[in-house]
């Protein structure tokens, strides 16, 4: 079971719009995220809950989609994420980056796809812009943006052609190709 969660845990681009998230859907999968394991158990991160329709829009204006699309300006009004999670790094607990978001984020989308969920980590985003537009203080930084939605495109996990292209690329239906290293690839040894 554990197996199938993590294949259908991908980046979703695309959503169907009219499907709203509950703030109550957002705080239990920041409840994942704060259950998470933390190094050295210094807990740093902290997350603001985002559902509604206008700060939703006000979040799109400000993120990144799918840099190897390069003819995609991302999805369209109808198609956009019904929520966002913003995670923080408390910078008075730990200033750098640490194993910390990694873990609490692949927890949040987990449970984001056992609830019928799914979404997209966002990297690529102006990190000054959101922190006016959520008056975040300086006592943080803004460590990932969560976009979440009820999938509405298909994602196909494919192995990796012999030309080790790992670009994710869409087909004439639109569905969403990732290519993944085979297991063969990935194990180096065994001892």
């Amino acid at each position: 079971m554990l197996k199938d969660l993590v294949k259908k845990c991908r980046s979703y681009r695309r959503f169907y719009g009219d499907k709203e998230i509950t703030a109550e859907q957002l705080r239990e999968l920041v409840d994942l995220g704060r259950l998470s394991p933390s190094g050295a158990n210094r807990q740093p991160l902290k997350y603001i809950i985002i559902n509604s329709r206008e700060m939703n829009e006000k979040i799109y204006a400000n993120i990144a989609w799918a840099g190897y699309l390069k003819d995609w300006d991302g999805p369209v009004r109808e198609e956009r994420p019904a929520g966002y999670i913003i995670m923080l790094r408390d910078n008075s607990i730990n200033k750098t980056l640490t194993m910390d978001e990694g873990i609490a984020a692949q927890s949040i989308f987990l449970g984001a796809a056992e609830m019928g969920l799914g979404g997209c980590y966002i990297g690529s985003f102006k990190k000054e812009q959101i922190k006016k537009l959520l008056q975040i203080s300086d006592n943080f930084d803004i460590a990932l943006v969560i976009a979440l939605g009820y999938p509405k495109e298909e994602v196909v996990l494919e192995d990796i052609r012999e030309d080790g292209d790992v670009k994710y690329w869409r087909d004439e239906n639109q569905v969403h190709h990732v290519p993944k290293r085979t297991l063969a690839q990935v194990i180096i040894k065994e001892i």
